[in-house]
């Protein structure tokens, strides 16, 4: 039987922990929330989902139409009837999954999840994880509770139902105070949505206006397939609830999580590797941080070619691409003769269901993700611009198929620091034992050695923090790196078993 945690040993990428989409009072709210899915299809492959609100007259009562599978957005939504006809009503929220707190193969953990309770229905997307989900559901199950999937998400329904508050929103606000960690959630009720996010802002979360109705996702770059206007971000600690008043006119209330902290913790992994270069999110743009991440990796770790030739800069596609504009930019204005080049090209058709090779036969996984272009690269000094290396395995594969290419050396620059703690607010990395820099007792040469290249520099975590948007109040959860973890963590030794 396939490992539950296989998935994490054939990716040496972190993931990201799922994106989120809703839309309220649009008579095409089912059909919004599948073109915003499919912009966020990056944030998660595993599974997708859509519930939608429906008032229905001959009853004179809300309905909630729910449609989720595993696949792609495209795989779950096949025609267009599912949209139109199985997914009626003017409010509708989505979710793509990628796993980080319960089992990727149970169905039941596909998002969103619904319930129907004493104040009729309720439906939640979620982002995050949140950080005390197993005290909070051994509570829970003590007190009698059946949970019916093994994800953190179905908590908040559970601690919205047996909330002694008499308002809903009273209730959904004691739900939310109640759970540490991270989260940007989307929740539909029978007559308003409702955005909520942590008080350290850990995930993205924007709101944006589309035909005089509101909708929010988890970047922008899901409101540009939509030509939708861009309003401002939800803010951390904040709970934003979009319903409608007795003329019918749309209306935003934001309430506050009684938690608020002096400054955010913005995950820095949505600029450096997660999020859409396109995208604006924690307030600025994607693109515009990762060609400043270059430049600063330029400026800290550059590469000098041998006399009267040409340093050869590639990305690994896609994620560096822009970091490696900006290194290469930099680099010209130090006088350094640079020329950026496509020596890899990437397969966009190996989607999620390709056969996997045997675990002594993984170099044939980048083989099918990747190829060299040899003419860039035979003979040539190559700079190898990449935003991060989690385990290491896909990075030596890399290396290997690039000699083949016969450069003359390769030089990997990385434009974070090294991994060398896990994540426990939204993001897939292994447990510490298993990455790299731990690995190699954090020495940068062994590093080096055990990828065989010719150098490899990272990122300082000074020059990173140096690089990103900067305010009174904005600030950013570097755990991963070595940094503190911003919020509570309860005592586990595998994070990646909570389904045990």
């Amino acid at each position: 039987m396939e490992s539950k945690n296989y998935k994490r040993f054939i990716h040496d990428k972190p993931r990201a922990a799922c994106g989120i989409f809703g839309a309220f009072d649009h008579p095409n709210a089912a059909v919004l929330t599948y073109y915003g899915l499919h912009s966020l299809q990056h944030r998660g492959q595993e599974a997708s989902g859509i519930v939608s609100c429906e008032f229905r007259e001959d009853k004179q009562r809300s309905h909630f139409n729910l449609v989720k599978g595993m696949g792609l957005v495209t795989d779950v939504f096949k025609d267009y009837d599912i949209l139109k006809n199985q997914l009626k009503g003017r409010s509708a929220i989505g979710h793509n999954r990628y796993s980080t707190t319960g089992s990727a193969n149970n169905e039941k953990n596909i998002q969103p999840l619904i319930v129907n309770y004493r104040d009729g229905n309720l439906g939640v997307a979620h982002n995050g994880n949140l950080t005390n989900y197993r005290t909070i559901r051994k509570r829970l199950q003590d007190e009698g509770t059946i949970f019916q999937t093994t994800s953190d998400t179905e908590l908040l329904l559970h601690l919205i139902a047996r909330s002694r508050q008499k308002k809903q929103i009273d209730q959904i606000r004691d739900a939310v105070e109640q759970v540490d960690g991270a989260f940007s959630l989307l929740l539909i009720t029978d007559s308003m949505l409702v955005a909520a996010r942590d008080v350290h802002g850990f995930r993205p979360l924007a709101l944006a206006e589309k035909d005089g109705s509101y909708i929010i996702a988890s970047e922008t770059c899901a409101f540009d397939i939509l030509d939708a206007k861009y309003i401002r971000d939800i803010e951390p600690g904040e709970i934003l609830v979009i319903d409608k008043r007795a003329d019918s006119k749309e209306t935003l209330t934001s309430y506050w999580i009684n938690k608020q902290i002096e400054k955010s913790h913005h995950c820095i992994f949505e600029y450096i590797y997660f999020s859409r270069p396109d995208s604006f999110i924690f307030g600025d743009s994607v693109d515009k941080v990762r060609r400043k991440l270059g430049k600063s990796l330029a400026q800290e770790s550059p590469v000098a070619p041998d006399a009267d030739e040409k340093t050869i800069v590639i990305s690994v596609p896609d994620s560096s691409n822009t970091a490696a504009l900006g290194f290469v930019t930099e680099s010209i204005k130090q006088g350094i003769n640079t020329k950026l080049e496509l020596g890899l090209i990437r397969n966009h058709y190996v989607g999620r269901t390709f056969i996997q090779p045997e675990q002594g036969q993984r170099e044939m996984k980048v083989k099918t993700k990747f190829n060299t272009v040899k003419g860039v690269l035979k003979g040539k000094k190559v700079v190898v611009v990449d935003d991060s290396i989690v385990r290491g395995t896909t990075s030596k594969q890399l290396v290997k198929l690039l000699k083949e290419a016969g450069p003359k050396e390769i030089h990997f620059r990385i434009t974070s620091p090294p991994i060398v703690n896990s994540c426990y607010y939204g993001m897939d990395f292994p447990n510490r034992e298993d990455l790299i820099a731990v690995k190699c007792g954090e020495n940068i040469e062994e590093i080096r050695k055990e990828l065989g290249v010719d150098s490899i520099q990272f990122l300082s975590t000074k020059k990173m923090l140096a690089s990103v948007p900067s305010g009174e109040r904005k600030g950013y959860c570097t755990a991963c790196f070595g940094g503190k973890y911003p919020a509570p963590i309860e005592n586990v030794t595998d994070k990646n078993d909570l389904d045990a």
